[in-house]
């Protein structure tokens, strides 16, 4: 069963009580159809086993009954006073007008439908014959004969093979012949032709009028190609009217598996003489001896068959007898049958789930408007409800108890509702309140940590610049001395001149960056409308011997098309800043990126945004919240470490930020974001100096 079928019987009682009143129709009808099936079957199959083997019943009887009237005949013949008559007479006819013993035989041959009457003498060996055998020839090895000198005699089915049919008669063995037809579902069969023949084989004693053996009268009848014999059976078995209409009777007689009677056609009216039955009904009828009572294949189509062995004089297996008829009308009128009974069965199912359903609709009804109301109340209809319902019984007060806990639940929910608008007030404003507090106490703690920073700067400035300036001051102050005083001759060591000369610049530097990162204010120019654009390109000019040196390829990406306004100075300173530091992570080359862009016009915050983009190994993670901590670096030879201070500070003056992203291996972006008109974000004095020095811009 799929989940969501599962699921729903699980959750839905209307789809549980849907189960339960259907289960027993729709799983019944089946089960009922199933069980009919099956019965019908069986019955089918015993009913036409029975009916098959009445019927064969009646064809073993008639062939007994043949077989008795063909030895009944011989004997008679045997004890009549004819034949003793003509025996006496065997010498030239008398002029009484007694029959000779040959024209006797012969005539009494027709007169019982044999195929031949042999008189024989007390050593089997004939004397006479109708069929013209020839005087003295054996017949003493055959079973009758041989039972018949004892003073016995019989009748029994008796299979000849073709010289024992060519030694009575060669017309005898040219009527037993029969082609052989190539038969679907029969074993291969290397032969071309059936010469063998089925014989009933009769013989019986002759006395003289003293009641002395004197010799034997033998006779036979052969069934290859007797067709009366199983029109007759058929007649008998199967009469007019026995048979739904499309049902063929049909009886066959085998020699051995070779059909060598029958009125089984095959086409156009030929019977189907020389065919085979088929390998399963000779291994199961010749080959186990039993008897068959079941559906065959008959040379071309289906029959309800019965089959049984054919035992010649000793027993053994020499053909089988057969009765059957055409399955597929029984087969019809079946399925039609099982068709009417599973159509009524079916529109009484339906009758009943219909009517099952609109007695269920009474119970339904208030379920689903129960259900309803629910999926209306999760969908936000909370003034949803069932209301009256016609049921007078447990669910119509369930519907109505239903209701009234609605109401009640509705009118708690309101209360509660207002209590929680109440407290979300109060938390909304006590989290404003704290917000703002934690706003202004970040704020103080970053003020205080730069002020600190800026105190301990500040110190360590002053003493630098008293414990070095003033050195730095006289080295150069005397470097430059010894130059002029020297002359011509300071040329061997002016490489060193120069080296003193780029150190005491060096401090000089570096002192000077300690004072701008302390005070901050004290350096700031004036404001002016600039194009970041141009200031990157001008960046990339005086940056060239960088780029050049460590193979960079710069990528220029420059979209940007408003102007901010900041100092062009230090924004330069900036800029320069990131770019070496770029170049300086890319020592084996790479690609440097540099992107302008404007900032959304539609918002406050209007400007322009700088990304400086490298290729190079990237900052590891923790590193990352360090990068603008003054005196932080990780270059340990060269660098300050308050080049992105700086920049940061200066960047943040105008109301902008610098914003870094990077991984390991992956390369980093700055990302500078100016404001079009600056956000001044410094102590009173770097703002009035700020203004001033837009006031002298506009001037």
């Amino acid at each position: 069963m799929p989940a969501s079928v599962a699921e729903r019987l699980r959750r839905s009682v209307r789809a549980k009580l849907l189960c339960l009143v259907l289960a027993p129709l729709m799983l019944g009808f089946p089960i009922i159809m199933g069980l009919l099936g099956w019965w019908g079957e069986s019955y089918y199959q015993r009913l036409m086993s029975s009916r098959v083997g009445s019927d064969l019943a009646t064809a073993h009887g008639y062939l007994e009954r043949m077989i008795e009237g063909v030895g009944s005949g011989v004997r008679g013949l045997g004890s009549s006073h004819a034949l003793a008559l003509a025996i006496d007479a065997e010498a030239p006819a008398s002029a009484t007008g007694r029959e000779p013993l040959v024209a006797l035989l012969g005539a009494r041959q027709a007169q019982l439908g044999l195929d031949f009457l042999n008189l024989l003498d007390l050593e089997g060996r004939v004397l006479q014959s109708s069929t013209g055998i020839a005087a003295g020839t054996l017949r003493g090895d055959w079973p009758m004969v041989d039972r018949a000198l004892r003073a016995g005699g019989g009748s029994a089915i008796e299979r000849f093979g073709p010289d024992a049919l060519e030694a009575i008669s060669p017309a005898l063995r040219e009527k037993a012949r029969l082609p052989l037809v190539a038969t679907e579902r029969a074993l291969p069969d290397p032969r071309s032709a059936e010469e063998r023949g089925l014989v009933i084989h009769a013989a019986a004693p002759v006395f003289d009028a003293h009641s002395n053996l004197i010799g034997v009268l033998e006779g036979g009848m052969l069934l290859n190609g007797n067709l009366d014999f199983v029109d007759t059976i058929n007649g008998i078995v199967y009469r007019e009217g026995s048979l739904p209409a499309g049902s063929v009777g049909t009886a066959t007689l085998f020699l051995d598996d070779t059909r060598i009677a029958t009125n089984v056609r095959l086409f156009e009216g030929a019977r189907a003489l020389g065919t085979r039955a088929s390998a399963e009904v000779r291994a199961d009828v010749l080959g186990a001896g039993r008897t068959w009572l079941e559906t065959a294949f008959v040379v071309n189509d289906w029959y309800v068959s019965g089959y049984e062995p054919v035992l010649d004089s000793r027993g053994e297996r020499v053909g089988m007898l057969y009765v059957g008829f055409l399955e597929a009308p029984f087969r019809a009128a079946k399925r039609t049958a099982f068709l009417i009974v599973g159509a009524i069965s079916l529109l009484i199912s339906v009758a009943g789930v219909l009517l099952t359903l609109h007695w269920a609709r009474g119970i339904f009804r208030p379920i689903e408007r129960m259900h309803a109301t629910i999926d209306a109340i999760d969908a936000g209809a909370a003034q949803a409800r069932v209301g009256p319902v016609d049921s007078r019984d447990e669910l119509g007060r369930l519907a109505a108890e239903f209701d009234r806990l609605l109401d009640t639940q509705a009118a708690q929910r309101a209360e509660l509702q207002a209590l929680n608008a109440s407290l979300d007030r109060k938390v909304a404003e006590r989290t404003a309140d704290l917000a703002a507090a934690n706003t202004e106490l970040r704020a103080a703690q970053h003020r205080l940590v730069m002020s600190e920073k800026l105190a301990a700067i500040g110190e360590l400035t002053a003493g630098v610049a008293h414990e070095i300036s003033n050195p730095t001051a006289v080295i150069q102050g005397n470097l430059d001395l010894m130059r002029e005083e020297l002359g011509p001759a300071a040329q061997p060591v002016a490489n060193e001149f120069r080296l003193i000369h780029e150190q005491v610049n060096r401090i000089r530097v570096i002192v000077t960056k300690l004072l701008q990162f302390a005070r901050p204010g004290e350096f700031a120019g004036y404001v002016e409308a600039v194009d970041v654009n141009a200031a990157l390109t001008d960046c990339l000019v005086l940056t060239r011997q960088h780029l050049a040196r460590g193979q960079v390829k710069v990528v220029q990406r420059f979209a940007a098309q408003g102007r901010v306004r900041i100092n062009l100075q230090e924004l330069q300173q900036v800029l320069i800043n990131l770019i070496v530091n770029a170049v300086q992570a890319m020592p084996e080359g790479g690609t440097l990126t540099l992107e302008t862009s404007d900032r959304d016009p539609h918002s406050d915050a209007r400007g322009v945004r700088i990304v400086v983009r490298d290729t190079g190994a990237g900052i590891r993670a923790e590193d990352m919240a360090r990068v603008f901590d003054p005196f932080f670096t990780t270059k340990k030879r060269q660098g300050t470490g308050l080049g992105l201070s700086i920049s940061h500070t200066l960047v943040e003056r105008y109301g902008g930020r610098i914003e870094v992203d990077s991984a390991p291996g992956q390369g980093a972006a700055f990302t500078v974001s100016l404001l079009a008109e600056p956000d001044y974000r410094n102590d009173g004095g770097a703002t009035e100096r700020g203004r001033e020095s837009r006031e002298t811009n506009a001037t």
